[in-house]
């Protein structure tokens, strides 16, 4: 839908299992207001009976892209024309761009922590310590590798998803990589850079504890914690005591919605205009 007098002048989707109460909707759209653009962007719910339907759909009505949540991160893959080189790497499609008559899948998961991280530090020829191994973990893992970052300590409750992430570090990325099983308190070893939570652990709960040693956390240390709500987690307040810079994950839930926009648009949204919207959104 591109015609000139039609107010819906391109279509962006979100399809999701369970669709309402989408807060990326309103921050997406508020940026669509701020800089005049007369784009929409629409929360539909896709049962994965009907995914391919959509996608079909989607391509038919002339849509410019859409998001992927879960259950269809994967299984939108085989519905695509292509994949971009992280998305491909990861398996998985959280964003998918239209470039000429072709949907092309994207993964923002990972991009959107980085640019977050880039703000404080560059990543690049660093030792990384990430806490937990799954979909974040590994989209912000491989993001990582593709940054040129020294070494990645996986440190996860189980072996399985654990060991899976450190193959592909390893393998695919070339980079130094290793787990730690851990259900205790982990010490972050001297000469790490960055410490990332990427567990769900403080979702909903300010006072939910990582299981780290706190003394462990030196002052040089950036600390990220992928949890947006609360936006100060106990792991934000707690690496804070120990001077360290943070870096909270309603950040990296903005510059995710900030790189969908630019695939979509090419236009640099107002990261302002966006956090603002997300947290009125969600009553932060």
């Amino acid at each position: 839908m591109s015609n000139q007098g039609n107010f819906l002048h391109e279509l962006i989707g979100s399809m999701s299992q369970g669709a309402a109460g989408n807060p990326t909707v309103a921050m997406v759209e508020a940026a669509f207001a701020h800089h005049g653009l007369h784009w929409r962007y629409i929360n539909m719910e896709v049962t994965p009976e009907n995914l391919g339907d959509a996608v079909r759909g989607a391509r038919a009505l002339g849509f410019r892209g859409f998001n992927c949540s879960l259950p269809h991160k994967v299984a939108v893959i085989p519905h695509l024309d292509g994949l971009g080189e992280s998305a491909a790497l990861m398996g998985a499609v959280n964003c998918v761009v239209r470039r000429g008559e072709q949907l092309i899948g994207e993964n923002t998961d990972g991009k959107g922590f980085l640019k977050s991280l880039a703000a404080v530090t560059d990543p690049k020829g660093k030792s990384i310590v990430l806490f937990g191994a799954g979909g974040a973990a590994r989209a912000i893992a491989v993001e990582l590798g593709l940054a040129g970052v020294k070494r990645i300590t996986i440190v996860n409750r189980t072996e399985p998803r654990g060991a899976e992430l450190v193959e592909l570090l390893c393998s695919k990325l070339h980079i130094e990589s290793e787990l730690v099983v851990s259900h205790e308190d982990y010490a972050i070893p001297e000469g790490t850079a960055i410490v990332i939570n990427a567990t769900s652990i403080g979702l909903y709960d300010a006072n939910a504890r990582l299981g780290l040693e706190l003394s462990s956390l030196q002052s040089d240390m950036v600390v990220a914690d992928v949890i947006f709500n609360p936006v100060n987690t106990r792991l934000i307040r707690d690496a804070e005591s120990r001077g360290c810079r943070t870096v909270d994950g309603l950040s990296m839930l903005v510059n995710q919605g900030v790189i969908g926009i630019q695939f979509w648009t090419g236009v640099d949204p107002d990261t302002t205009v966006m956090r603002k919207a997300l947290k009125d959104a969600l009553s932060l």
